[in-house]
């Protein structure tokens, strides 16, 4: 007898084997699909992306130049002497007003005394020139009675010198009555020319007392305006917070010797605190102030938060760099500017104290208008023809 072959034994294994063959012919029929379903889901997510796209990402504006900043002041002192006391916490909130630090203040104290005391000299310079003018004026009013007094003299002597030569023609007078008449009339000229004079001796003196007396004032004047600056300089001996701020980078120590613009610590407002956010030149067509915001902080695993854009910068960042650049050169390579964006912050987050200045944020700015209706099939082709 001839062996079977291969083939009629795997034929008869089959046969032999009902339930192997029905095992298998769905596993085929499951297989045909997995491709197909996988081509519609791919085909589907695609859809979703393109629409979502359609709608809401062909409007955002992106950009990962942005940073938070914030309103800062370099606290520095006016004055020189040694720091004598330090009250200003790191890291901490201070109010306007509170001080910072404390310079020695006992030269500029003597300074502000010895100001006063000056000031007080001069008050007494000018009541003793104005009761020397008092007096002057006095002395005036007194030559004026004497003037007054020798031009009635005066009148008087001419009225008799007219008498005595009448008498002397009509040969009834004597020459003795004629020859006093003459010396009276010209006593009292002369007495009339003296009071005179002295009259305007005494207003001469007037006048230069009221002149050393002006001085005295302007000089006063500026005396009160040393004095002014003697305490104000005495008022910086505190060094003062200019407003509501968080203390940091301290650099001044007790004993410390502070020159005049020595910086002594850094003021931060963190209620000023902001985003600016550097878009690229071609995106800023379209930005318009107030549009929404979407900032993710990287700090907090990109936390997002919901801004306003505030303002648009006048030129772009380069041209308030140092050294601008100069384009009319040789050789020239076009690149792309940046201009800086200012973006508002959500009061929550400002009162949360989320934001450090220096920190790196994703800023997403949404162009799209508000008012334009969303998206559908019907109106699908006249709104991706419409602008932004």
């Amino acid at each position: 007898m001839t062996a079977p072959s291969a083939a009629a034994l795997t034929m008869s294994q089959q046969a032999s084997s009902p339930g192997l063959r029905e095992e298998a012919l769905p596993k085929k029929s499951r297989a045909r699909w997995i491709g197909p379903l996988i081509l519609l889901a791919l085909i589907g997510y695609g859809a979703n992306a393109g629409w979502q796209w359609l709608n809401h990402g062909r409007f955002i504006l992106s950009t990962e130049d942005a940073y938070v900043k914030a309103d800062m002041s370099v606290i520095a002192s006016k004055i020189s002497g040694y720091v004598i006391a330090v009250s200003a916490p790191d890291n901490k909130l201070v109010k306007a007003g509170d001080v910072l630090a404390r310079i020695d203040d006992g030269d500029y104290r003597l300074a502000v005394e010895a100001a006063r005391r000056k000031v007080e000299t001069q008050d007494i310079t000018i009541i003793r020139i104005g009761r020397q003018s008092d007096a002057a004026r006095a002395l005036i009013d007194q030559a004026d009675a004497l003037v007054e007094a020798a031009l009635a003299d005066q009148q008087r002597a001419n009225l008799e010198f007219e008498r005595a030569t009448s008498l002397m023609k009509t040969q009834t007078g004597t020459q003795q009555r004629l020859d006093l008449a003459v010396a009276d009339r010209d006593r009292t000229k002369a007495a009339v020319q003296s009071a005179l004079a002295q009259r305007e001796g005494a207003r001469t003196n007037l006048m230069v007392l009221e002149a050393q007396q002006s001085e005295a004032r302007q000089q006063r004047a500026e005396l009160e305006t040393a004095v002014a600056r003697a305490e104000r300089d005495l008022a910086f001996t505190q060094i003062r917070a200019p407003f509501d701020g968080l203390v940091g980078n301290r650099a001044v120590q007790i004993g410390q010797f502070a020159q005049p613009g020595t910086r002594l610590l850094t003021l931060i407002a963190p209620s000023s605190t902001y985003i600016e956010a550097n878009f690229k030149e071609t995106q800023i067509e379209h930005m318009q102030i107030g549009q929404s915001v979407d900032i993710k902080l990287d700090a907090l695993s990109g936390k997002s938060f919901e801004g306003k854009l505030d303002s648009l910068s006048p030129a772009s960042g380069s041209q308030f760099s140092l050294l601008p650049p100069e384009n009319a050169t040789g050789n020239f390579t076009k690149i792309v500017q940046r201009v800086p964006v200012r973006i508002s912050l959500p009061a929550e987050a400002l009162a949360a104290g989320l934001f450090k200045p220096g920190m790196s944020v994703i800023a997403e700015v949404n162009t799209r208008d508000k008012d334009a209706p969303n998206l559908t099939w019907k109106n699908l082709f006249g709104l991706v023809s419409s602008t932004h």
